[in-house]
């Protein structure tokens, strides 16, 4: 049976290519609808961490990633919904180029592939910098290339002047497509970069909240919002049978247990240096029974107290090293604890941190590997099987994730490897040592809910 909530009213803002000005426009849309009383569901096509960001600034909701190849196609419809839920209208953000996906997969993982799987119109974000008429051949083709793809429209981007509007307006029209919205070049709308892209939000504090407002305000300006909702309500009913995906029911616990180890207290490490996590992981530790505390490795001294598990996402360590280092009372506590036995899962950045030292800085030592800054990019999907037993999968589990990182651990796998990459390339990676698994893996807990319930099961245990 179709959920009532999947009519949610729903856009995908897309482009021909990364650097359109999609995540201008999409936070930009977002906050504009906000300002005007409308419940905003924020989501992001593929695994960015960055972006969510600062779709859930401009909402006020938790930004939620929509991604194919973590997490299946099958589940594209249910998590959607599941962030949606009580919303008035959703906007998507896609990744890349609209039709740009894992790479050697065809469609999988694309802006085009989500887009169909939610029956949703798109709008492509085109920068016209650089053209007049000839966006118009450039329109055609990307409405053309897969007709079950529903372009419901364009945004001009970066336009120079009231003539090449105009110029622009009369290309795009002959191909039949509405244009629903002309912006101008606006600084104050930028976002910084570094080595892995946006700088996040957690960073920035108001000079964040002052980005988001001047992009609410360029298109509530340049863009016809009213037509933007239409063409939003025109997405109708998801396939028939979709429903929210649920986390799962909060279990009972035993009562001749204690309330520490049925309710088990697992800390998440958050703050302007681990700001890489997806908020269904907190949920499905929630769901498991465990009492989610997050804590902030920059400043928190200790661990909370009583925690009996420690989930270490992604983030920049790198460029907060010396301050983690300083915090050597914090090192020492984690150190303590994953000596003890209990379950630590370390994501990417949570790898660098309990590594003897990340460039030279001493970490926390629960690894006797080092961590440096590279000059390399690693980024891409992977296709991966656990290798070892640790807290988070039996050994033979098969996962997807996806790596993105310019820093270098060595060695790089320990002698209980956590991964064994089937695709692109065969190799071993990470460590599963006492109840740490670490690695630099980023993996979506939705696709195997398994992973949450072994994790804190093995919290209760330890």
């Amino acid at each position: 049976m179709t959920s009532p909530d999947s009519g949610v009213p729903r856009l995908v803002i897309a482009a021909p290519s990364s650097g359109s000005g999609k995540t201008t426009v999409a936070t930009g849309l977002m906050a504009a609808l906000a300002g005007r009383g409308l419940a905003v569901s924020p989501h992001k096509v593929g695994p960015d961490y960055i972006d969510p960001g600062y779709h859930a600034l401009a909402t006020g909701r938790v930004g939620r990633n929509l991604d194919a190849y973590l997490c299946g196609p099958e589940l594209v419809g249910p998590l959607f919904l599941h962030g949606a839920r009580g919303c008035d209208i959703a906007v998507v953000e896609g990744v890349m180029g609209l039709y740009d996906g894992a790479a050697g997969e065809g469609e999988l993982a694309s802006t085009a592939q989500v887009a169909k799987l939610l029956r949703a119109p798109v709008v492509l974000v085109v920068d016209a910098s650089s053209q007049s008429r000839s966006v118009a051949a450039l329109v055609h083709g990307f409405v053309s290339w897969d007709p079950e793809v529903r372009i419901g429209g364009v945004i001009l981007n970066k336009v120079a002047s009231d003539r090449h509007e105009v110029l622009l307006r009369e290309a795009v029209d002959s191909v039949g497509v509405p244009v629903l919205g002309v912006l101008r070049r606006a600084p104050q709308v930028d976002v910084p970069a570094r080595h892995l892209g946006l700088v996040p939000v957690a960073e920035r504090g108001s000079e964040a909240v002052d980005a988001v407002t001047a992009m609410g305000a360029q298109v509530a300006a340049g863009c016809d919002l009213a037509a933007l909702v239409r063409l939003a309500r025109a997405a109708g009913p998801l396939p028939g049978g979709s429903a929210p995906w649920t986390p799962g029911p909060v279990p009972t616990h035993h009562p001749t247990r204690s309330v520490k180890k049925s309710t088990p207290r697992v800390a998440v490490a958050g703050g302007a240096a681990f700001t890489f996590s997806y908020a269904e992981h907190s949920e499905l530790l929630a769901a498991a029974g465990a009492e989610v505390v997050t804590f902030d490795p920059l400043r928190d001294e200790e661990l909370p107290e009583g925690t009996a598990g420690l989930v270490i996402g992604g983030g920049f360590p790198e460029v907060y090293a010396a301050e983690l280092s300083a915090n050597e009372p914090l090192r020492k506590s984690v150190a303590e604890l994953a000596l003890s036995g209990a379950p630590v899962a370390a994501e990417c950045a949570g790898l660098l941190y309990l590594c003897r030292e990340l460039d030279g800085l001493p970490m926390c030592g629960v690894l006797d590997a080092s961590a440096r800054m590279s000059e390399r990019l690693t980024l891409g999907y992977r296709d991966a099987v656990a290798v070892s037993d640790s807290a988070l999968a039996g050994a033979g589990t098969r996962m997807r994730g996806h790596e993105f990182h310019r820093t270098v651990v060595e060695p790089g796998a320990g002698a209980a490897p956590a991964w064994g990459m089937r695709a692109p390339e065969r190799r071993v990676e990470g460590f599963v040592e006492r109840g740490v698994h670490a690695s630099y893996l980023h993996t979506h807990w939705a696709a195997e809910p398994g992973v949450a319930r072994r994790f804190v099961e093995r919290c209760r245990t330890s």
